[in-house]
């Protein structure tokens, strides 16, 4: 796929789900070179709805809606920065509802015509991975033709293996889904199915860029009760603190660029595990991804020897004021972080926090 996402992990303790994030850039504003598609270089919209009788007379259709938008990222919120050092070339979004789903799926690349001077032939719109999304033409009456719509278009390589035949024909296309004719929209149109994907909540409020400021300090938390504990018995965390201290001031007031903020911001996490009630503060350096910080494992305040660089842990904005913590791959020092048990990813019950804020005193070394 074209964009990163912060995958769906169990919320330690809760029980509840969170949404990946999108981590995708926006388009930049000379990408329109498609004039066919887009003559005046705005964005141009395409889609159609099938009615009953249509889906009637083609049962191997899965799609019901299809929409497709040439143009700048329709996805990802106002309120985001674009991941550092992003590709800003993607241009192409395709998003489809099948019968009976209530929310979109999605799909964004980047769309050229296949020639050595990219300005003639055919139009190809390709994925990462050297996959292709579709291939485009517009028909004498204006209406877009995508052909070349691969079946596992929304999964990921090798997933017929790892799901089965079953469960990947479920998931996939059906053998209809290809060949669309899909008539010119407002760019509106398009922007309105895409905002079903993944709409804005409310209480969500500011991203942590904001709400979090480079020059003081915060303190999140939780700890867990015997009551939670006996009920998650495979959560090895027992306490955790997320914060900002002296340390970590002192430290990019002195090399960080507020500009770019939260880039090179240092944090501090502390976990005291159930099993031995020991305490172990690892530091992690942040960028700015999305609506969400990717943090790497830095050697600052680290008791491991090894390269803990490839280590990250995500920080993102929950409801209320709360902040969410994902470990997805073994980056908390709840084991030893240079050991084989941290290879790969959370094997526990410790993959994503719901932490509340606290007094900076909670956080105290």
């Amino acid at each position: 796929m074209a964009f990163r996402k912060w995958k769906n992990f169990a919320v330690a303790g809760s029980g509840a789900m969170l949404l990946g994030a999108l981590a995708g850039s926006a388009v930049a504003d000379d990408a329109l070179k498609l004039p066919e598609l887009s003559a005046r270089g705005a964005d141009a919209c395409f889609g159609r709805v099938y009615d009953a009788a249509h889906l009637k007379a083609h049962p191997k259709q899965k799609v019901a809606r299809i929409f497709f938008l040439y143009g700048h990222d329709p996805v990802s919120h106002p309120n985001e920065e674009p991941m550092a050092n992003a590709d800003t070339s993607y241009n192409g979004f395709l998003t489809t509802t099948v019968r009976g789903a209530k929310t979109p799926q999605w799909a964004g690349g980047w769309c050229n015509h296949e020639s050595e001077d990219g300005k003639s032939g055919p139009i190809r719109c390709g994925m990462d991975c050297d996959r292709t999304m579709a291939s485009l033409k517009l028909d004498d009456k204006g209406r877009l033709i995508l052909t070349d719509v691969s079946s596992d278009l929304y999964l990921d390589a090798g997933s017929e293996d790892e799901l089965g035949e079953a469960e990947y024909d479920r998931q996939a296309l059906g053998s209809e889904d290809d060949n669309f004719r899909l008539n010119p929209m407002p760019a509106a149109t398009c922007k309105a199915e895409f905002a079903k994907i993944d709409p804005i909540d409310p209480a969500l409020g500011a991203p942590l860029r904001e709400r979090l400021k480079p020059d003081q300090p915060f303190c999140f938390g939780r700890d867990y009760d015997a009551a939670h504990l006996n009920s998650h018995p495979d959560q090895v965390t027992q306490s955790i603190r997320v914060f900002r201290g002296p340390v970590e001031l002192a430290s990019f007031a002195s090399g960080g660029d507020v500009a770019n903020w939260p880039d090179g911001a240092d944090i501090a996490v502390s976990v005291t595990t159930r099993k031995n009630g020991a305490k172990v503060t690892q530091t992690y350096s942040c960028q700015g991804e999305a609506d969400q910080w990717r943090c790497a494992a830095s050697s600052k305040m680290s008791n491991f020897s090894c390269d803990i660089s490839q280590k990250e842990i995500y920080l993102k904005r929950g409801a209320n004021g709360t902040m969410m913590l994902a470990n997805p791959n073994s980056s908390l020092a709840i084991v030893d972080m240079c050991s084989k048990a941290a290879e790969g990813k959370t094997k526990s019950d410790d993959k994503v926090y719901r932490l509340e804020a606290m007094p900076q005193s909670a956080c105290a070394p």
